[in-house]
């Protein structure tokens, strides 16, 4: 028996850029970022949501469209976002079904304006359809923008768990239009600044700090300060993925979902009532405590932790933490199991030493999580009850 081993590299370039207004006419970023020496196809799905909060964007992109030299457009399809789109492969189905209407081929582009979970859908369809077509993320909430709009997973639910169907994929551009942050109520807007506190966290304590001292300014979502939190947690996610070492995530370690082994399981647990933002928010909280009371972290440090999370008005404790299973364990802790079987080998949660420094750890003594969840429930300023 005999057989060689072929050693294939390949380096694939993660384009981010921010800006403000887009589709305006005067504004030729797009233009320059999609430039092509040849005739290239484009199609734009836009999540409904966005489209509403925006009326003439539709009309915007068709005349920004009509001025990009050597692209032919092949229209802007609108549909519902949201969570729930990717509960089902309906969404991701209907997709599919344009892509081929549309003619759409490898040399094409397919855009995608929305929130997280659009993205999600829409890249998904894009990834698999002819085995991958150029996607363009145009994420449109906080929650996107600082984290999810800037990575390269793309998936739906199924089976009961979280982005269970997917692929690793990287758009071949990101672009943070600012305008569009406008569009989300300002509870959303907000909430979805977690993500930057969480990254802070585990990777730069300076940006953590720069979050505690300006947390009168995000809360009052003061744009410039938000639009800075967004870009320096956008680009911290994106220069972890690109220079972490583990980009598609074969390993076990997954520093950036510091706090969502629990959060993951609360939106399930509420049928996705509770939304991602403040599943995280709950989960770092929780994550938090469970790493001072396992002595890692000093008490002062947590307690700041906590308190900006309370001063962006984000919730530390669920009612989803009083659910249990038959036999009376917290329905929550299931979701430990599910975490390690989603990143594959032994159970790996990060948790704190520092500000800035987290620590891999392979267990979790759910006695004490029991201890630090009634602690929070204690503590909680804010409470979530859907």
């Amino acid at each position: 028996m005999h057989g060689k081993d072929f050693d294939i590299r390949t380096s694939t370039a993660h384009r981010i850029r921010f800006t403000r207004d887009a589709f305006s006419v005067d504004n030729r970023m797009l233009i320059n970022l999609l430039a092509t020496n040849g005739h290239a196809k484009i199609l734009v799905f836009i999540d409904a949501g966005v489209a509403k909060a925006f009326p003439d964007l539709d009309f915007q992109i068709n005349n920004y469209l009509e001025r990009m030299p050597g692209f032919d457009s092949r229209g802007t399809i609108i549909q519902t976002g949201g969570e729930f789109c990717k509960q089902d492969a309906n969404t991701l189905q209907a997709a599919w079904d344009i892509i081929e209407q549309a003619g759409i081929d490898r040399h094409s582009y397919i855009v995608c304006i929305g929130g997280g979970a659009y993205l999600d859908v829409i890249g998904l369809a894009a990834a698999t359809a002819h085995r991958g077509i150029r996607f363009v993320r145009f994420p449109t909430t906080t929650l996107a923008q600082d984290d999810s709009g800037v990575g390269v997973k793309n998936g739906i639910n199924a089976y009961g768990k979280k982005n269970f169907l997917g692929t690793f994929a990287v758009p071949y551009a990101v672009v943070n239009d600012f305008t569009f942050l406008r569009g989300q109520p300002e509870t959303e807007r907000r909430a979805g600044i977690v993500e930057a506190v969480k990254v802070a966290l585990v990777k730069d304590a300076a940006f953590f700090h720069w979050i505690e001292d300006n947390c009168d300014q995000l809360t009052a979502l003061h744009p410039h300060t938000l639009e800075e939190t967004v870009e320096r947690s956008a680009l911290l996610h994106a220069s972890h993925i690109a220079y972490g070492g583990d980009p598609f995530e074969t390993g076990n370690s997954r520093p950036l979902d510091f706090g969502h082994w629990s959060a993951h399981k609360m939106e399930q647990l509420t049928d996705f009532a509770l939304s991602h933002a403040d599943a995280v928010g709950i989960g770092v909280a929780l994550d938090t405590v469970y790493s001072w009371k396992t002595g890692r972290l000093d008490e002062s440090s947590a307690m700041r932790i906590l308190s900006v999370l309370k001063k962006l008005q984000l919730a530390t404790w669920h009612t989803s933490f009083d659910m249990r299973t038959p036999d009376g364990t917290r329905a929550v802790f299931v979701g430990l199991e599910e975490f390690r079987e989603h990143l594959g080998g032994e159970l790996t949660v990060l948790l704190l030493k520092d500000i800035g420094k987290g620590e891999d750890v392979h267990s979790m003594d759910t006695h004490l999580l029991n201890e630090c969840i009634d602690w929070l429930k204690l503590d909680a300023d804010v409470t979530i009850n859907h």
